[in-house]
This record gives structure tokens, C-alpha cells and sequence, in this order.
């Protein structure tokens, strides 16, 4: 890792930190720490679940505790069983938490301002669009890979809005049972596997194999949930699957892929795939590619 990056890293965190007050006790002057106040926000109007809260934060299930434990003390949230299912617990904001939330959204609203405030208007464009690019940027790189079965939740999730885009996109629309098959048996050890990731445990994108003993082995099920295309995890998540074929002595992996989906087609282009003659009879395929992998990759 180039050293200058991350000590320019460090300096962007250590002027964040002082800028937005997570330095302070008190975080906007109302007595109580950031990570108080990003839960009271976090928590909204209509309550969530407390998985949730601990999966979108990325906390510590004994530090969410405790940090609940501390708003209900000060009457300003409350934690219960939602629904019939009592092992799901779920924070409420109270009257007193509600009005809290309602000033701390005035008070940021105000810090924000006085960052601006000293700022020509076009160094408020510049900083504006700088942070949305950093937000995305730190989002992309929070996001996990991970083998998951293809009957995981997430994977399901990732499937099921695979199956939905394509039948948007596609001129013909597009049904599962006349496509080539890639069951759950076809993407599961020892016939495949499938990658999931996630951003704070939400399903954000997938993309599966299919092994054929000595044979090329198969991409298939590429998706990228949309909010997150144009930040690269298109070409991470392939370069995943790349890797983990090439570990299970894959030397060429096919992909086939239909014409409308012109973003997918430039990744494989640019990630070193060539255009070969059709060698299935994939009805939704218009284009086939194929690549030799490296055995030794660096």
C-alpha cells in the first residue's frame, strides 16, 4: 500500500473528526457523546430493529447495548419485543427522544451551515460534490465478499433482483425456467460456488460459477445493484470469481451475455475477455466471451 495514500487517508480522518465535533463530550452541546446522537437518528421516527441498527452501524452488539441502555436511561428510547416473535427486539424513540432527534436535526442542520457559511459559493459546489464522492467511495470500500450458499437470504435477495432486472431490460423479457439452468446444486460446492456482497449486511451484488471437471468453467448470475454501480464493484466482484476459479484449477472461464446489458459487456471487454463463437444455446445470449486465467495471479 502506497504510504503516501494512507497518511493522506489519516489527515482527512483527523480534520473530519475535529470539524464535525466527534471529538467532543458533547456532541452539538446536548450533553451526551456522537455515537448517542447517531443512534437517537439512526432509530427514527417509526423505531427499528435492533439487528438492523447493529448491522448498518457495523457496532459492537455489547456496545449497541450499552449505548441503549444509556438513551432509555434518559427516557428517551425504548426497547421491546416487535410482533409474536419476542427474540426481535426493536428501539422506539419516546416523546422525549422524538423532540431530542428534532433538535439535534436543527443543530446539525446549523453545523453544516457554518461549514459553508465562510465558503464562495463555488467552494460549496466543490466541497459539496467532493463529499458525495467520498461518501460513495467509503461505501464501496465497506462493502464484504464472501462465499454464500445460493438459499442464504442474501443470495436470494441478490437472485431475486437479478431475475426482476432482466426482465425489465430484455427485449423479450426474461424467464428463469427457458434459460440455461444455474440451480442452487449447479453454484454449491463441489459443482460451484457463489459470491455474495453485502454493505452493512445489505445484499448489494452477487455473481456465481459453475465448474466442469477439466472443461472451461462458467460465469454465471453477474448483479450489481444499481445505488452502487460506477464505483468498481462490478470489476472486484469478477475479479473475485476470477481468483476463486483459478484456486479450484479453472484455466478458462466462459460467460455468455445478452446484448442490452452494454455496461456488463465494456467490464468484460476492459477485464480481458475476448469474443468467441456461441458455445451453448443460451436463448437470452447474444454475445459469448471467454478468458484464460492466470494460475499465478500477483
Amino acid at each position: 500500500m502506497d504510504a503516501s495514500l494512507v497518511s493522506q487517508v489519516r489527515r482527512f480522518n483527523r480534520t473530519v473528526t475535529q470539524r464535525a465535533g466527534a471529538l467532543d463530550d458533547e456532541f452539538l452541546a446536548r450533553g451526551r457523546p456522537l455515537g448517542q446522537a447517531r443512534l437517537l437518528w439512526e432509530i427514527g421516527a417509526d423505531g427499528t430493529d435492533v439487528r438492523t441498527l447493529r448491522a448498518r452501524l457495523d457496532l459492537d452488539s455489547g456496545y449497541l447495548s450499552r449505548l441503549l441502555r444509556a438513551l432509555e436511561a434518559d427516557g428517551l428510547v425504548v426497547v421491546d419485543g416487535s410482533g409474536q416473535d419476542r427474540r426481535v427486539r426493536t428501539a422506539r424513540l419516546t416523546h422525549g427522544g422524538l423532540a431530542e432527534r428534532a433538535e439535534l436535526d436543527r443543530r446539525a442542520d446549523e453545523a453544516a451551515a457554518s461549514i459553508l457559511r465562510p465558503l464562495s459559493e463555488s467552494q460549496r459546489d466543490r466541497l459539496a460534490r467532493a463529499m458525495a464522492e467520498v461518501e460513495r467511495l467509503l461505501a464501496a470500500s465497506a462493502v464484504k465478499v464472501a462465499v454464500r450458499h445460493p438459499a442464504d437470504p442474501a443470495a436470494r435477495t441478490c437472485l431475486r433482483a437479478y431475475v426482476q432486472e432482466l426482465g425489465r431490460r430484455f427485449d423479450t423479457g426474461f424467464d428463469p425456467a427457458r434459460s440455461l439452468p444455474a440451480a442452487d446444486q449447479d453454484l454449491s460446492p463441489p459443482a460451484g460456488l457463489f459470491l455474495v456482497a453485502t454493505l452493512h449486511s445489505e445484499a448489494v451484488g452477487c455473481g456465481g460459477l459453475k465448474f466442469h471437471g477439466d472443461a472451461p468453467a462458467e460465469l454465471k448470475r453477474m448483479w450489481i445493484a444499481p445505488a452502487m454501480r460506477g464505483l468498481g464493484l462490478g470489476r472486484r466482484l469478477l475479479t473475485e470469481l476470477e481468483a476463486q476459479a483459478a484456486a479450484h484449477g479453472v484455466t478458462v472461464l466462459r460467460l455468455e451475455t445478452n446484448g442490452t446489458l452494454t455496461e456488463a459487456i465494456s467490464l468484460y471487454r476492459a477485464s480481458g475477455y475476448r469474443e468467441v463463437a456461441a458455445f451453448s444455446d443460451e436463448p437470452y445470449a447474444h454475445h459469448w466471451f471467454e478468458k484464460i486465467l492466470d494460475q499465478n495471479p500477483a
